[in-house]
């Protein structure tokens, strides 16, 4: 009989069956075509970024494709939490038994309110920090500020006893710094990374192709930079990293174990293929086999300096 290799693995406290699960803002429980048993198969779900109160997008149009990518500037729109935990939890815990919210917040005070609501939901596992939106005001506030950074955190762990995934901005000169910040801020996981700043402009009509103007930039054409920036963090710090960025196939996911990635979260390629996990998940299995690895933790980090 043939070994079953294993694709268990451990975020700091968190236990998950696989290290595959969507990326913020590409998965919707309430419209998925997923199933339950196929949702349950996913190693975590992660929702999209959440505000305390109901905030309205950026204006349209608000998705551009691009060569090997795709340009958005959604703005992060949200009905707030009370409907989050009406209308969305409940589809949740039905879904998967590690349940990762996204928290959105324009100030200190927001993202701490937000975590110290919700710290009394024991069905929410983790909470991910988006510290990264390009789209927020035209910049980034908290994810190119090193001692910002390091005080949204540090506040964040104050107000919650749920694990803090802090998910980082590429658009800085030097991920490392950001990464151990947020590290000895008291960060359990960091998740690397957010969309790329970019602009497209519509030459017939002279003018920018997205309503923001600006947005970020997803899909296969930022999967290097992002295999380079774990390859860059996981020397330096001792957390778990999620590898998220142009992840198409199983190969694509693998390459980020390699490199140092503890789980990997799929993004745009939920939105051309809804299987796509279910099928990274299978394909990392016969990888494991052809390699002759009885584990998922045997290959990450196997390719350091």
């Amino acid at each position: 009989m043939t070994k079953e290799v294993s694709l268990e693995i451990d975020l700091g406290h968190l236990h998950l069956k696989n290290p595959i699960m969507p990326a913020s803002g590409t998965f919707d429980v309430r419209c998925t075509l997923l199933n339950e048993n196929e949702l349950n198969r996913l190693g975590a779900v992660v929702v999209k970024s959440i505000a305390f109160k109901e905030r309205e997008g950026n204006s349209e149009p608000r998705t551009c494709e691009t060569d090997c990518g795709l340009l958005n500037a959604v703005g992060v729109p949200s009905k707030g939490v009370e409907y989050f935990i009406k209308e969305e939890l409940p589809l949740l815990k039905k879904a998967n038994n590690i349940i990762i919210v996204s928290l959105l917040g324009n100030s200190v005070e927001d993202f701490c309110n937000l975590a110290e609501y919700l710290n009394k939901i024991e069905e929410i596992s983790a909470l991910e920090i988006n510290l990264s939106c390009p789209n927020l005001n035209n910049g980034i506030p908290f994810g190119v500020n090193e001692d910002k950074l390091y005080e949204l955190i540090f506040n964040i762990k104050k107000n919650t006893s749920k694990p803090i995934i802090a998910k980082l901005s590429p658009n800085v000169s030097d991920i490392k710094k950001m990464a151990l910040s947020v590290q000895s801020a008291g960060a359990e996981i960091v998740t690397i990374a957010n969309t790329f700043m970019g602009m497209a402009i519509d030459i017939d009509k002279q003018l920018p192709r997205l309503g923001n103007n600006i947005g970020g930039l997803s899909g296969p054409a930022i999967r290097p930079i992002v295999v380079r920036m774990i390859w860059e963090i996981a020397q330096v710090i001792d957390i778990p990293i999620i590898g998220v960025g142009g992840v198409c196939c199983a190969e694509d996911a693998i390459e980020m174990f390699l490199v140092g990635a503890s789980a990997v979260q799929v993004g745009s390629a939920n939105f051309s293929n809804p299987y796509m996990m279910l099928e990274i998940i299978t394909g990392i299995k016969r990888y494991l086999k052809e390699q002759k690895h009885n584990s998922i933790q045997d290959i990450i980090g196997l390719i350091k300096d």
